[in-house]
């Protein structure tokens, strides 16, 4: 397994695709390349298939994904607000690609995916369990229709990848699939075979106060916690904090919702961090933005710069220990809200992942939606960091 990375910053698409093939060819040599990423700055928009047609002429890609972005990250450097373009490229030795377009038509009150999966996609994508990368146009995909109909003929498959980013309309952004460039809908890959591609999702949160049960709920809404109304137990955590920590809460409040109900000890990474978005005073409940269920555990929830840091090198260099060998490679799906706006300096996260996984090769986008698994569910998340990391199958 070889990966490379090149980056060019050059709006003319022909130079920037003359830059990003002879670093691509001098990191890896003539041949095939197996699957690269492409991602742009919105900058490039007008010029993507131009740029990917230049590619193809100067590279021999088998399998191009890639997607437009508000930013690009390239191995140690995350460029924001200015033009930019990151090449990623793999030689996979033994794995099993297979490329991934969904369209989602209205069909009555519902919502219909046309072109992938397909009754004979399991067929094409391969023997064992596959791991999916995904990048999604915002205004055209439900995402969480996506996610439910991979998982539902997948159970238990990793995806990750993260929304299109740059652009404020319909038709702005660009997802981009072999020598085709869409302005809607999902591309992506299915891996199999000898590829392992291990994830890191970190929501940059830290909890505050006691866990909780909730002890009456409706879709998604929380009446009760452990017997009393929600927004007296919260007014009850207000009282318990620092008041750094009150002043942080009231501009930067989430809710954790617990994954895994049979841990002993909840900790950073157990919770699925979702908004909390309302609270009606004269009832006591709070609204929440995702689905609840009664008798599942909440703890309530801060971000700021030093939580996102802390919890992104906690995740990484717990991975890191447990394994054998430091990843070939990695993508690195970050929000938007997070870079210099979030930590007041550029290239934090980038610099996190290397300085836990070491100066490999890394490419990405800052996203408008972060896609992850999070205690072995796919979920579309804000405010995160998803990494995926490629290494070799262990034998």
């Amino acid at each position: 397994m070889r990966i490379a990375s090149a980056v060019a910053k050059d709006l003319d698409p022909l130079h920037a695709a003359h830059h990003l093939s002879r670093a691509t060819t001098d990191l890896l040599g003539d041949g095939p390349i197996d699957l690269a990423c492409l991602f742009l700055s919105s900058h490039f928009a007008a010029q993507a298939e131009a740029l990917v047609e230049a590619l193809h002429r100067a590279l021999t890609l088998r399998l191009l994904i890639g997607c437009t972005g508000e930013g690009i990250i390239a191995d140690s450097e995350e460029i924001e607000g200015a033009p930019g373009v990151v090449l990623w490229t793999a030689r996979l030795p033994g794995a099993s690609l297979c490329p991934v377009r969904l369209v989602a038509r209205p069909s009555g009150d519902s919502v219909v995916l046309r072109e992938w999966p397909t009754q004979n996609t399991p067929d094409r994508v391969g023997a064992g369990r596959p791991s999916f990368l995904l990048f999604a146009d915002p205004f055209t995909s439900p995402m969480d229709d996506v996610l439910g109909v991979i998982q539902s003929a997948y159970p238990g498959a990793p995806i990750i990848g993260g929304l299109a980013g740059g652009g404020r309309e319909s038709g702005a952004h660009r997802m981009i699939l072999n020598q085709a460039v869409h302005d809607h809908g999902v591309v992506g890959v299915a891996m199999t075979g000898a590829v392992a591609v291990r994830t890191v999702v970190s929501q940059g949160c830290r909890p505050i106060g006691d866990r909780f049960v909730i002890t009456r709920a409706e879709q998604n809404v929380i009446h009760e916690l452990s017997g009393l109304p929600a927004l007296q137990q919260l007014q009850r955590v207000f009282e318990g904090l620092s008041r750094d920590d009150c002043l942080l809460a009231q501009r930067a409040l989430h809710v954790g919702l617990a994954m895994d109900e049979q841990r002993n000890r909840f900790e950073r990474g157990d919770f699925l961090i979702r908004n909390l978005i309302g609270a009606d005073e004269a009832s006591g409940s709070l609204a929440v933005g995702d689905l609840v269920t009664e008798g599942q555990s909440v703890q309530f929830q801060v971000r700021d710069a030093q939580a996102a840091s802390e919890e992104l090198h906690l995740l990484l260099a717990s991975e890191r220990a447990r394994q054998p060998q430091a990843p070939a490679g990695a993508l690195l799906f970050s929000c938007c809200g997070r870079g210099r706006g979030l930590f007041g300096r550029p290239n934090h996260d980038v610099s996190v992942l290397r300085e836990r996984a070491g100066p490999i090769p890394v490419a990405g986008f800052f996203a408008q939606g972060e896609i992850g698994p999070v205690g072995g569910t796919n979920y579309l998340h804000g405010y995160t960091a998803s990494v995926a990391l490629f290494g070799a199958v262990a034998g």
